[in-house]
């Protein structure tokens, strides 16, 4: 991918000084059951009692100081500008599409770095989550390291397919901003775990096909891909898929609990997105029955 001089996005939130975060001292997991078992003791709606806890660690993360100097190795820095680059060339191309095709603003996402753990407005999390986007605050989270562990456990190399990581949670942030997210949210509610996790499924493949509608108009817009660029990225789709991942970890697929799609389905609705470049061919994904995607 040809990326070097080319414009770095200012919405990079520097937090690997920070370790944890000050939302995360004093345990937050903890202090939220012992609410939980204060509330039921007390007669109180521990509900209101965990928003106020979640509220408080919020308020914590939001003054604590960020972008804290790091100190980074070569490589490390490298890494740095090569995801700033990535984020900038999303912003590009969604700022253009959003004009043209969706008559709205696009409201730019912040992209965290972290080490270990990280809080954000949807909870606590560590490295092993991997790459997410939360809605609560409208921001990218990502640790650096699940860059070298995407080649050495997934053999998924190369800097396009760390470049399709990117595009897909941003993806998220754009299915947010479109309202998808939460529409998705509300028809999981009453509903049983297999029919959740299909509709999840669905939401999942829909970003990888976004993420391949920014590879396309990205294209025309920096002819940023080099040879063989497009077969790194489909190989990371491939190696991330619920089938796959299912029979490393536990030796058998259980396609009822599948919630990001098979190796196939990721690979295949990332190709249609770099393709045809069509945001509106993303509705095909909640229009087409289960078993046609």
């Amino acid at each position: 991918m040809r990326w070097r001089g080319r414009r770095e996005s200012e919405n990079i939130e520097d937090r690997r000084a920070m370790g944890a975060g000050p939302a995360v001292a004093g345990g937050g997991g903890l202090m939220i059951l012992v609410m939980v078992v204060l509330g039921l003791m007390m007669g109180k709606d521990p509900q209101q009692l965990i928003q106020q806890v979640q509220q408080q660690q919020a308020q914590q993360q939001a003054g604590a100081p960020q972008n804290m100097p790091v100190e980074d190795s070569e490589a490390e820095r490298e890494l740095k500008q090569f995801v700033s680059v990535v984020l900038a060339d999303t912003e590009d191309v969604w700022n253009k599409l959003f004009t043209e095709q969706i008559g709205k603003r696009y409201p730019e996402p912040k992209l965290v770095l972290f080490r270990d753990q990280v809080s954000s407005a949807c909870g606590t999390a560590s490295s092993a989550t991997g790459p997410f986007y939360c809605p609560g605050d409208d921001q990218v989270y990502l640790d650096m390291s699940f860059f070298e562990q995407l080649q050495n456990q997934f053999g998924a190399k190369g800097d396009f397919a760390m470049a399709y990581v990117i595009a897909h949670e941003v993806a998220h942030h754009v299915q947010n901003m479109l309202g998808i997210s939460d529409q998705v949210h509300r028809s999981q509610q009453g509903v049983d775990k297999v029919a959740a996790n299909r509709l999840s499924v669905r939401l999942e493949l829909q970003a990888d096909f976004l993420a391949g509608v920014w590879a396309h108009h990205g294209q025309k817009m920096k002819s940023f891909l080099d040879s063989g660029d497009v077969e790194e990225a489909m190989r990371c789709a491939q190696a991330i898929g619920d089938d796959r991942l299912q029979q490393q970890m536990q030796g058998r697929v259980v396609p009822d609990a599948f919630t990001h799609g098979t190796s196939r389905q990721r690979a295949y609705w990332f190709r249609k997105g770099l393709e045809t470049g069509q945001i509106e061919v993303a509705n095909e994904l909640f229009e087409l029955p289960y078993d046609q995607i």
